[in-house]
């Protein structure tokens, strides 16, 4: 997910409470925090505390409530970096803690907007083990289904980006922002030279997957309202019709020539055609997608094998396969996936990344799932990384969809040493969809029609799918 470009981490940083106004409806925060508990500190500690109160206008670095968002209740914890560079102590930490068991008990989502130097190293090895304390109670707000969007402001690094910070359903950072774990300044104190400038950027972890996007505090808003209209806002009822008739049995050569067509709808067009109120979330391998969405009103986590990346599967989109997966089954919405490939990655670094593991490893984690899941055969299903993400509770193809253990080129080399008996095999093995109903692998085929366009095909498959989540 992208946003405007103005440079807003780089930029006068806001303060937490003109970032709750943006975020949160009018008039609607109502703040969860107590005086902070200051016995026990020296002196000179004191006085620094009561420094930043006065600069900064808070009593501490993160303020905690509830508030509206969009007419929805939620819960936020705010960094207030103008306090001790938002750094976390015990106090804070507390105020943490404690509004993240509240929002769990009463059932709100937490929204986070982090701005922190880290621990607070005037605190030392105690407030260092907050860390653990706030993350026990994230992953306890999580296990009971409840939603967790991080935002990351500039700068966040250390224990806050180490815990809170990334344990978001969703996390987006805003534009500009030094995000890492590494403070820089302590890199060049301890190695005597600069940490490279380009890497603890927002724009930089968003292209390699660490964050979802980059997100000014402005935008923010029309973000949270997407991602909240899935992950809060129940099922609207469906529009549209199912495809019935009869499915005309595709020849397995025909389904792979069909299938491997330019103007063959995929997974962007389905996306494009099929979907509303979408939130992207980033991928470190384009051949994947995944997002919060709805598919004719029904809210689901999409897992989509994209052949428009012309990239094969590797590890890393398995990876990130494997992480829909796993939002799915926390925030205990459905998981639609679909397939479209031309088979896994070959090559060295595939191999040594894992390759056959991972896709163990989604075979498995599809197959125990405790939602709703339903897979499509969207088009190409070659090898492993088709079967990857087939095993769901019902499976759903498109008339001229296949699945196979190689493409039909190479079983031939392997059978014949060439690849000229490739359209033979095709038909020999049964790879095309309503084979594959026949042999119990595919639930249902959704006819394909000749004048088919990428739009109609799509909506036909997310009616079927909205009828098999209702």
């Amino acid at each position: 997910m992208s946003t405007r470009a103005s440079q807003d981490g780089a930029a006068r940083r806001p303060s937490a409470r003109e970032l709750i106004e943006v975020v949160l409806d009018p008039g609607s925060f109502e703040s969860w925090d107590e005086p902070a508990d200051v016995t026990g500190h020296s002196q000179a500690y004191l006085d620094q505390l009561a420094n930043s109160a006065e600069r900064s206008g808070a009593d501490e670095s993160v303020l905690t409530g509830r508030g509206l968002m969009r007419g929805r209740p939620v819960a936020v914890l705010v960094s207030e970096f103008a306090f001790l560079a938002g750094s976390i102590g015990r106090a804070a930490a507390d105020r943490i803690t404690s509004a993240v068991r509240r929002a769990t008990a009463e059932g709100l989502p937490v929204l986070a907007s982090t701005a922190s130097g880290g621990t607070r190293m005037q605190e030392g090895a105690p407030a260092f083990f907050e860390m653990v304390r706030i993350s026990r109670a994230l992953m306890e707000h999580k296990a009971a289904g409840l939603p967790y969007l991080v935002h990351l402001r500039h700068p966040t690094t250390g224990g806050v980006f180490a815990s809170w910070g990334s344990l978001g359903h969703v996390t987006v950072a805003e534009p500009g922002a030094l995000v890492g774990f590494l403070g820089p300044k302590v890199f060049q104190a301890l190695y005597g030279e600069p940490f490279p400038s380009d890497v603890q950027t927002a724009e930089n972890l968003a292209a390699h997957g660490v964050i979802d996007g980059v997100v000014a505090s402005v935008d923010l808003p029309v973000l949270l309202d997407r991602a909240l209209g899935v992950l809060v806002d129940p099922p609207t009822p469906p529009t549209l019709v199912r495809r019935t008739g009869e499915v005309v049995h595709a020849d397995g050569w025909d389904a792979v020539t069909w299938t491997r067509r330019d103007d063959r709808a995929g997974a962007r067009e389905f996306l494009r055609h099929a979907c509303t109120g979408t939130v992207r979330l980033t991928s470190a391998d384009a051949s994947v997608l995944v997002a919060l969405t709805r598919v004719d009103g029904r809210p689901c986590v999409l897992v989509a094998q994209d052949r428009a990346s012309n990239r094969p599967l590797g590890p890393a989109a398995l990876r990130t396969a494997r992480r829909g997966m796993r939002l799915a089954d926390d925030l205990g919405l459905p998981l639609v996936t679909l397939i479209d490939t031309a088979g896994a990655e070959l090559s060295r670094a595939a191999e040594e990344g894992g390759l056959a593991g991972e896709i163990a490893q989604c075979i498995a984690t599809m197959s125990t799932l405790n939602v709703p899941t339903v897979s499509v055969l969207l088009g190409q299903g070659t090898g492993g990384g088709a079967l990857a993400l087939l095993p769901a509770t019902t499976v759903v193809a498109a008339g001229h969809a296949w699945l196979a253990p190689l493409p039909p080129e190479g079983a031939s080399a392997i059978m014949y040493g060439d690849t000229a008996h490739a359209p033979a095999l095709a038909t020999a093995q049964r790879i095309a969809a309503t084979d594959l109903r026949d042999a119990g692998i595919v639930h249902h085929v959704v006819p394909e029609f000749a004048d088919d366009t990428p739009e109609s095909l799509t909506t036909a498959l997310a009616a079927e799918i909205a009828y098999h989540l209702s």
